[in-house]
């Protein structure tokens, strides 16, 4: 039995990390915290948990969690978790991390997106990130995870088997990327009131989203060059969901080459019990994966040009449903314990 703590229990990936966890039969949570006005039961926080958890959620208090943990949870705001992790690794407890503290490996390129400079570089090189199709082996022995972003989990399935076997152009990749609002987080902000979202459909922090570099950063080790995407991110007026269509096209030699895509994906991830294919002229829908830990994929095959459409729950695949996938992996219960 592992000993779960969740820093960060109240956002909503904590919500969901707790929901997911009291389903699994090899985990137990000991510890729930986050920022919080007062300690309060977390059944009283949120009223579904009554009767299944009625753990006190307070402040983090490092000590405890360190005394009750043997693997902690940060759903934290991002530039948060590099506070905590060097205390937490140095007790030997392991980490699964949902922020994008050590998602980017280039310092540089953190700092221009997230405004402040990284303060732990030395875990930043142990971190492995937290892909389990692409990382598995790596993930298994890891001591601390970055659990990857919504958008990038989304794209990077959609688009790995043609990074690995060479058959996309390099310099037209466009990812045109929908996602719910629960994607920002819960949190007060004027953008994301109902009254603002409602009834609308808008662009946002066009090719600027700080999850473009997470993007180019694993594309670019799949396909052994430098791969530069085009992202255009968009706020759907809905709770939860990303839907992401991608056009490409293919390389010149790879042309011709028309209908045989769909055989490849569907061979590429034959093992992966959450990722499925849909059959030619079949696209995946949020209403599919919502509830899910799973990652569908359509493809529209032609002459020269590819369209890739994939959906997840950014909530569950692209968050703690693939937190939970990681954790499964690391203590090497059956992959899928918690989340079918």
């Amino acid at each position: 039995m592992i000993n779960a703590g969740i820093i960060g229990a109240t956002g909503f990936a904590g919500e969901e990390l707790i929901d997911i966890l009291l389903r699994h039969h090899g985990v137990r949570i000991t510890v729930l915290s986050a920022k919080i006005d007062k300690a309060q039961a977390i059944d009283e926080i949120f009223p579904k948990f009554k009767n299944r958890i009625s753990l006190i959620c307070q402040e983090p208090d490092i000590k405890e969690i360190i005394a009750k943990c043997d693997l902690v949870f940060l759903a934290l705001p991002h530039t948060v978790s590099m506070e905590i992790v060097p205390k937490l690794l140095s007790n030997r407890k392991r980490v699964i991390d949902l922020s994008a503290d050590y998602r980017l490996k280039d310092t540089k390129i953190y700092t221009q997106f997230y405004k402040v400079k990284h303060k732990d570089k030395l875990n930043l090189r142990e971190a492995v990130y937290g892909l389990p199709e692409i990382y598995r082996n790596k993930i298994k022995e890891a001591k601390l995870v970055a659990n990857p972003g919504c958008y990038p989990t989304c794209a990077i399935l959609a688009l790995a088997p043609l990074m690995a076997f060479d058959l996309a152009g390099s310099d037209s990749i466009i990812i045109d990327a929908k996602s719910g609002v629960t994607g920002a987080g819960r949190k007060v902000a004027e953008n994301f009131l109902f009254s603002e979202v409602n009834e609308d459909f808008k662009a946002y922090k066009v090719n600027v989203h700080q999850h473009m570099p997470e993007i180019n950063q694993e594309l670019s080790k799949l396909a052994g060059k430098k791969i530069k995407v085009t992202f255009v991110p968009h706020l759907l007026p809905l709770n939860r969901g990303i839907l992401e269509t991608i056009y490409l096209r293919k390389r010149v030699k790879r042309q011709g080459l028309r209908g045989k895509l769909i055989n490849l994906y569907k061979k590429f991830y034959k093992n992966e019990p959450f990722v499925r294919i849909k059959e030619e002229g079949d696209f995946p829908r949020l209403k599919d994966v919502l509830g899910t830990n799973f990652c569908d994929i359509g493809i529209r095959d032609e002459d020269e040009n590819m369209i890739i459409i994939v959906a997840i729950d950014n909530l569950l695949k692209g968050a703690s449903g693939q937190a939970v996938q990681n954790m499964n992996i690391m203590y090497k219960f059956p992959e899928d314990s918690g989340l079918r």
